[in-house]
């Protein structure tokens, strides 16, 4: 029978099979909640912008607290917008892509279009083989692949993974400027291009419907730090998630999603406040498990489960050094830092 391994300890397919059962308890939406969750993020985030537009000299210290807690909140509408696309946060999907859409015009994340490309990202993540199918992020390359690379490979590589270029500085281009075109994708996902024009339309509109209330340099000065706010802390947690020391990578005949779940992505232990903001999506292997649990359920599940308390952990200062793990090494079955790769 085919074992799967799980830090030491292993589940055979019919133990595994139970877990999944144990799991879909947790799937259904409930309505009350995600309603409630609708008007604590989308609520206080208009808030702080209308705040933001009828005192347009407000305090600098102010403007910062207002800034965080901005970013803070579209942080939590992308969490929302992120479960409609698995369509977890309603039971109908027309309800979960009405909503969806909404959120883009707050995450400046075209829907449909990201949709389709996180699902490749839950189809192949940490696949060593079908690393070509997800992104910056999520994926790695391996010390004898890094070894192989000219000497302006490697700068270049080290360059783009360096923590101030794709944690700080990359994000708000991303979301900015990349989201605006239907990149990395076929020209066969004729829906999903037309949903990144859609977004953009709808956006020039609100954007101009704003400049010509407030002035159009009120709001760059209002949107665009909570953008880059926003930005970089989605970037980080979903860089942090899939990238750390004890992560694991295998080749496509002994990938797994099962294992993918539990050891290749973790449970990052946030606290209270954080977890609140980040839509408890520090609950990751829950999550890639089961992406149809909704976002306010994944720490009862992780909690009931004792299989899933087994995933690894991450706290806050581990997950703001985790840059450092850049390669996978094959022979010792662990991410290390560029530097291990001449040793």
């Amino acid at each position: 029978m085919e074992q799967i391994q799980i830090k030491g300890s292993s589940l055979d397919q019919t133990a595994s099979r139970a877990l999944r059962r144990a799991v879909m308890v947790f799937e259904s939406p409930e309505l009350i909640r995600s309603l409630a969750q609708i008007l604590t993020s989308f609520g206080p985030f208009l808030a702080i912008c209308a705040a933001r537009y009828a005192w347009p000299d407000m305090p600098i210290w102010l403007m910062a607290i207002c800034t965080v807690l901005g970013g803070g909140f579209v942080v939590r509408i992308f969490i929302i917008q992120h479960d409609c696309g698995h369509g977890s946060f309603f039971q109908q999907r027309w309800a979960n892509d009405l909503l969806g859409h909404i959120c883009s015009l707050v995450t400046f994340t075209p829907y449909a279009h990201w949709r389709r490309q996180h699902a490749g990202h839950h189809a192949n993540w940490n696949n060593l083989d079908r690393r070509a199918n997800v992104d910056l992020y999520s994926t790695c390359l391996t010390v004898d692949e890094y070894r192989a690379m000219s000497p302006w490979q490697r700068f270049t590589t080290r360059f783009v993974r360096h923590p101030l270029f794709s944690l700080v500085l990359l994000p708000p281009c991303v979301f900015l400027l990349l989201y605006r075109t239907p990149f990395d994708s076929p020209k066969g996902w004729e829906r999903e291009r037309r949903n990144v024009y859609l977004t953009n339309l709808a956006l020039l509109v609100m954007i101009v419907g704003l400049g010509l209330v407030f002035g159009f340099a009120q709001v760059a000065l209002v949107q665009l730090p909570i953008l880059a706010v926003s930005s970089i802390v989605g970037v980080w947690l979903f860089s942090v998630q899939h990238r750390f020391e004890d992560t694991l990578w295998r080749g496509n005949e002994n990938w797994s999603a099962f294992d993918a779940s539990l050891q290749g992505s973790s449970y990052l232990k946030l606290p209270r406040v954080l977890q609140w903001f980040t839509g408890n999506i520090g609950f990751h292997h829950v999550h890639h498990l089961s992406p149809r649990v909704p976002n306010y359920r994944l720490e009862a599940c992780h909690r009931a489960l004792p299989q899933l308390q087994d995933a690894p952990v991450l706290n806050l200062r581990a997950g703001l050094t985790n840059w450092r793990w850049a390669l996978w090494d094959e022979v010792n079955q662990r991410m290390v830092p560029f530097s291990a790769a001449w040793k």
